[in-house]
């Protein structure tokens, strides 16, 4: 029996033994080495530890200072890592969770950390998907699988001007990766507002072969009216002006329908009546969050949006484009192109070499306000 088995589980082999080992990476173990859990002697507990002493909860969490970046892990493979649990203080937006592979200078993962766990508003919205959970109050859990040949390294960069405080516990496996297994790739941009009549970029410039597995979307709208009969594409294997794969609206893509209102569609006898956005949060799909005007500062409405194909994965050999377009309606039962405010994180799995990510936008421009 391989010991990849201990790589990728499932309730169908959970049973089945192998050779792989567990590790995880938290405060009270910086680097996973066995038997060297609980040790610590200095740590944000220490205080409250003064009359128990060593392995009593010294060292649960780190400090992060404004404007510094702090390596989390830094993994000799093989390997992959398997769960990963974080519950952050500060603004999310201002957080930034970078993953290198094997030797590569240039991150594989680059994404704020509340859009890498699909809560881009820094808000607490609750997901109940099978990639991604986020449990009250603030825990953000990942269970993309993540497998590396020779080495591992996350960083967490705080872009913030305060000092900020990290619980977070990284599950892993050393164990052998077959030659077929992909690395996993995470890529955040934000567009705001959303040029006039141009669709939005979710990601662009992969080289490589490899499957698309997930979109999620922090999607402000700046007009009044229904804004979700935009259009995803993918562009695939040399395709330019005419993609492979073209959807049939927004909210279709999201795994919902008839803009996310309950008896809204063909024969409805409440249409208009009250209506009102319906979140919902499913292994594949959701809407979790909804962001409704308050009647003072809160004006803009804003949703979080994710989309898994863990069952259909979109599938590349050469090159991948991914857009949305951002379309609403105007008078005279004419479309409208908007102007939103969109962020997004594309995730993907390929080969390596990563191709370098667009710069990542300076603090003002990744605010959310």
């Amino acid at each position: 029996m391989s010991s990849f088995n201990g790589l990728g589980m499932h309730l169908g082999n959970l049973s089945r033994l192998s050779n792989a080992k567990t590790r995880s990476i938290s405060p009270e173990n910086f680097t996973g080495e066995k038997g060297k859990g609980g040790m610590a002697t200095e740590g944000l507990g220490k205080e409250a530890a003064r009359e128990l002493g060593q392995g009593w909860k010294i060292s649960p969490a780190i400090k992060i200072a404004a404007r510094q970046e702090r390596e989390l892990a830094n993994i000799e493979g093989p390997g992959a890592i398997q769960q990963i649990w974080m519950t952050p203080t500060g603004p999310w937006r201002m957080q930034i969770l970078r993953i290198y592979w094997d030797d590569q200078a240039i991150p594989s993962v680059e994404c704020p950390i509340g859009d890498f766990f699909a809560c881009g508003w820094g808000r607490y919205a609750h997901v109940n998907s099978l990639a991604v959970c986020v449990n009250p109050g603030s825990a953000f859990n990942c269970y993309w699988e993540m497998p590396f040949r020779k080495k591992c390294r996350i960083t967490y960069t705080n872009l913030d001007e305060k000092e900020m405080v990290l619980f977070y516990q990284i599950n892993y496996t050393l164990t052998d990766v077959p030659e077929d297994a992909a690395y996993f790739h995470a890529q955040f941009r934000r567009s705001n507002p959303l040029p006039y009549k141009t669709d939005y970029t979710i990601v662009d410039g992969l080289k490589g072969k490899g499957q698309y597995v997930g979109t999620y979307m922090a999607w402000g709208v700046n007009n009044n009216g229904w804004w979700g009969e935009g259009e995803i594409k993918f562009f695939m294997d040399g395709d330019t002006q005419w993609p492979t794969i073209c959807g049939t609206g927004t909210e279709d893509y999201f795994c919902g329908s008839y803009c996310f209102i309950v008896n809204k569609g063909p024969g409805s006898t409440r249409e208009g009546k009250g209506e009102q956005y319906q979140e919902y949060s499913t292994p594949y799909a959701g809407m979790p969050q909804v962001i409704r005007p308050d009647g003072v500062y809160d004006s803009n409405t804003r949703f979080g949006l994710y989309r898994w194909h863990i069952m259909d994965p979109v599938r590349f050999d050469k090159d991948l484009r991914v857009t949305m377009q951002a379309l609403g309606w105007r008078s005279h039962g004419r479309y409208l192109p908007m102007q939103d405010d969109i962020a997004s994180v594309a995730y993907w799995y390929q080969t390596l070499p990563t191709a370098p990510f667009p710069k990542l936008p300076d603090k003002d421009y990744l605010e959310v306000i």
